[in-house]
């Protein structure tokens, strides 16, 4: 079996509970949630509402404001778009993933609305003035990564958090590479959080989540059945509904409140420290290693990422020998143009994201054989 270090992309291997979870809701969920009923219908709505409780419990929300999405790409759209429909000014920092920076700029591109890309640096206060000198009258909403997904760098998102509060601008924060890791409360200044289900919440594909404080309208960019209000050609204007149409992924749904148990039964401070003990062993076995480069500042925190390139070996040379010796890592641009021009990566990098289930043995190993590479390359 290869040594996945790709986790950043989707957590693998899964815990046995979340696969589980998929397969009894597969064998005993048959009904469609919210339409009909009948027994089937009922028992399903019932799983997929205790489901939508503990999740928005864990993450300090309220159910009716916890929307479940196909991914996190997903939750930004309807977050960006639905927030941006009527126009006005948006913000996103140069970190940003495609996610949010390609439906941003489409809307600017199409003048719907007006947008600003803040320059994030190693200093938090310097990071946070970026943002602060470009909010206008008519700035409608900041939307920033709480950890980028290509060097793992932190945002000062609490404080970001509360310039939005004190303007009334709405907050969107994409937590795709810090929930699961870290604590992340939306009771502290989050208005609109994004997240994947399946990357460090270890639930299955196909899973994401939206959840609001309910302070700002989110427009539907989506409409279809809903199971409630049927007879009316008007989409519901209310969550969760207004932002569920279509059938729900009930076995993924299932599978994404048993990685919640599974990361609420660890602790987040004790994954992060395991990960982040795995990154930092990792880097100290690689620095030395003549032509690497490892992005990372002492100035600022990391999530458990490690973009790195070696010097005359392309990203993707790179990752591809290592996979030829069993080490999945991810190379290139990692879907995050702005984050790539920010950093200068003009080919990108190779990205080195553990899990709970990594080992600090198989980043030793994996260092040695970078090394080599290296070594082979450079004769």
């Amino acid at each position: 079996m290869p040594v996945n270090f790709d986790n950043a992309a989707t957590t693998f291997p899964k815990p046995e509970s979340v696969i589980m979870a998929a397969r009894r809701a597969a064998e005993r969920l048959g009904g469609n949630a919210g339409r009909g009923g009948h027994e089937l219908a009922m028992r399903s709505s019932a799983a997929v509402y205790s489901a939508r409780e503990y999740i928005a419990d864990f993450f300090g929300a309220q159910p009716e404001n916890t929307v479940f999405t196909l991914n996190c790409t997903h939750a930004l759209n309807m977050a960006v778009q639905g927030v941006m429909r009527n126009g006005g000014h948006l913000i996103i920092s140069s970190l940003e993933h495609n996610s949010a920076s390609r439906p941003a700029f489409a809307l600017a591109r199409e003048k719907r609305i007006t947008l600003s890309v803040a320059e994030i640096y190693p200093d938090a206060e310097r990071t946070v003035e970026s943002f602060r000198r470009l909010i206008r009258p008519d700035t409608k909403a900041i939307e920033c990564t709480l950890a980028s997904n290509v060097t793992g760098q932190l945002l000062p998102w609490r404080e970001i958090a509360e310039l939005c509060r004190e303007r009334g601008i709405c907050f969107i924060a994409d937590g795709a590479q810090a929930c699961g890791t870290f604590d992340i409360d939306i009771g502290e200044g989050i208005d609109i959080l994004c997240t994947a289900g399946h990357k460090g919440l270890y639930g299955l594909s196909g899973t994401g989540l939206l959840i609001s404080s309910g302070k700002f309208p989110i427009a539907p960019i989506i409409q279809g059945g809903t199971g409630t209000a049927s007879q009316s050609l008007e989409q519901p204007l209310l969550l969760p509904e207004a932002l569920e149409s279509g059938t729900l992924n009930i076995p993924g749904i299932m599978s994404l409140r048993a990685g919640c148990e599974f990361v609420k039964r660890i602790g987040t401070d004790a994954i992060f420290r395991h990960e982040d003990g795995i990154c930092r062993r990792f880097i100290a076995e690689i620095r030395d290693i003549p032509g690497i480069k490892v992005y990372r500042s002492e100035k600022t925190d990391y999530a458990p990422i490690v973009s790195f390139t070696a010097e005359n070996i392309p990203p993707e040379e790179l990752a591809e020998a290592l996979s030829a010796a069993g080490y999945c890592l991810r190379a290139g641009f990692h879907c995050a143009a702005l984050a790539h021009s920010s950093l200068g990566t003009k080919n990108g990098t190779v990205r080195f994201s553990p899990s709970v289930f990594s080992r600090p043995q198989d980043a030793v190993s994996l260092a040695g054989t970078v090394k080599q590479i290296v070594k082979n390359k450079n004769k």
